[in-house]
């Protein structure tokens, strides 16, 4: 019997992809530069972990599915980064706007036609975590960002709560 894998998985962006909230620590607008590198309004880079580029590669070149769940009000700012960083080819589904993240799990429900306990999720905050867990996503907090071992234990920790489902 093999193991069990998410057919849907969902990540935060601000301190789970990013070190930072995207609303409050860069000045839009942002920009890349001819040295591949994003930039915003004051000429402050813009960082990313360093594991996010080569996980989501990786990820959907396993053919994964995977989703955006931000509750940011600063909507076009994380959409710009998301452009610029040239991420959006491997989101499937993005749901970034404020509220509960409950509802961002919904439209990805409603859109995906996915049932909640075939979805893996990575996020920095407790709360999230808490509410979202509660619907029967499989939930990881991401404390310290998104690497590639924190990713094993979302696989393993998915692998392990769907045997029992």
């Amino acid at each position: 019997m093999g193991t069990k894998k998410p057919d849907l998985i969902v990540f935060d962006l601000d301190y789970t992809l990013w070190p930072f909230w995207v609303d409050s620590h860069h000045s839009p607008p942002f920009r890349k530069e001819s040295n591949g590198f994003v930039y915003d309004a004051y000429r402050s880079r813009v960082h990313y972990f360093p594991d996010v580029p080569r996980i989501l590669e990786d990820l959907h070149e396993k053919g994964y599915t995977l989703g955006v769940a931000s509750r940011t009000g600063a909507i076009e700012e994380a959409k710009s980064l998301m452009t610029l960083f040239d991420w959006n080819k491997y989101f499937t589904y993005q749901e970034i706007y404020p509220g509960s993240k409950v509802n961002h799990f919904k439209r990805f429900k409603e859109k995906s036609g996915l049932k909640y306990e075939n979805m893996l999720f990575f996020d920095d905050e407790y709360r999230n975590i808490a509410e979202v867990s509660k619907l029967g996503v499989t939930c990881i907090l991401a404390d310290s960002g998104v690497d590639t071992q924190l990713l094993k234990k979302g696989f393993d920790e998915f692998s392990v709560t769907t045997k029992f489902k």
